[in-house]
């Protein structure tokens, strides 16, 4: 048995827009949104064991068959098989029911760390392929670049769309449904605005007035909160604000340095957990060993 222990990060999303075009017969829904990176990160440590086991650092998360993590071993198990078992250590930093793609981030990396740790030699499409049933987010995780998500958010269209400004992310100690944000948000099958002209094209100044996310319709009313988040990020000085995915994490895009730090740690002393990240992060995906 192998002492070498894996290490790697698992980096947390944010959705630029998000248009829900559709409810569809299967019970997901067809949407549009972009896909960028924040530097907020879980740290993954695996190596060999007797028997396959998941701890994690928040111990109120789940580690049964419903944890994603667990989700993407017996996919790849079923697909390739496992040689070996692994103890999967993680420190979860990644607020959880935020928005943030945490579990589907987590699930991606465990897919690529195992992929490479067993040397399967699986392409990221094999990847992608073997996770469709794990989480809408996954493919994005496992391409690791910035773009437009399309369908249920399976079809990645890359784009370099990561903002070279200051992102800040907050978290209000609440967590939302999926499940109800969808329920409760109306389909619009045609948006008034064109999501990739508005990205590619209009300065972020001018996004608070054509890039929307149609949860927050769904969101605010039940968590009050979040939407009171929004507008402090435009009281911090943010060039555009908006929660993430169904919620309940917001950001806000600031174009100096000190506004955004001065606003990074306003929502720190109110005990909100918080991220900055720096003008076109680009999250670091390497694998690293460790005898």
């Amino acid at each position: 048995m192998s002492n070498d222990t894996w290490i790697a990060d698992s980096y947390a999303k944010i959705n630029l827009g998000l248009h829900v075009l559709d409810r569809l017969p299967t019970g997901y829904h067809a949407i549009e949104t972009g896909f960028c990176f924040l530097e907020w990160r879980d740290r993954f440590e695996v190596r060999q064991a007797r028997e396959m086991k998941l701890e994690l650092s928040d111990e109120e998360i789940p580690t049964d068959g419903s944890n994603l993590i667990n989700k993407a071993i017996a996919a790849l198990d079923r697909y390739v098989g496992l040689k070996n078992n692994y103890l999967i250590r993680v420190d979860k930093r990644i607020p959880t029911g935020a928005g943030l793609g945490g579990g589907s981030s987590n699930a991606a990396l465990t897919l690529r760390m195992l992929n490479k740790i067993e040397e399967m030699g699986l392409s990221d499409d094999e990847l992608i392929d073997l996770s469709r049933n794990i989480g809408a987010d996954v493919p994005f995780f496992i391409k690791g670049k910035t773009g437009i998500g399309k369908g249920i958010g399976h079809e990645i269209e890359e784009l370099d769309i990561q903002p070279d400004h200051w992102i800040v992310a907050c978290y209000p100690n609440k967590q939302s449904s999926t499940a109800e944000a969808y329920k409760y948000c109306v389909p619009n099958p045609d948006p008034d605005f064109d999501l990739k002209k508005t990205l590619t094209k209009e300065p972020i100044d001018e996004w608070q007035y054509t890039l929307f996310n149609d949860l927050e319709q769904a969101v605010f009313p039940r968590i009050h909160v979040s939407g009171n988040l929004k507008d402090q990020m435009y009281e911090f000085g943010a060039l555009y604000a908006s929660m993430t995915g169904s919620g309940s994490a917001v950001y806000g895009i600031f174009e100096q340095d000190f506004v955004a730090t001065n606003a990074y740690q306003g929502f720190l002393e109110l005990d909100l957990p918080s991220s900055l990240t720096r003008p076109g992060f680009e999250p670091d995906y390497g694998i690293y060993r460790k005898g």
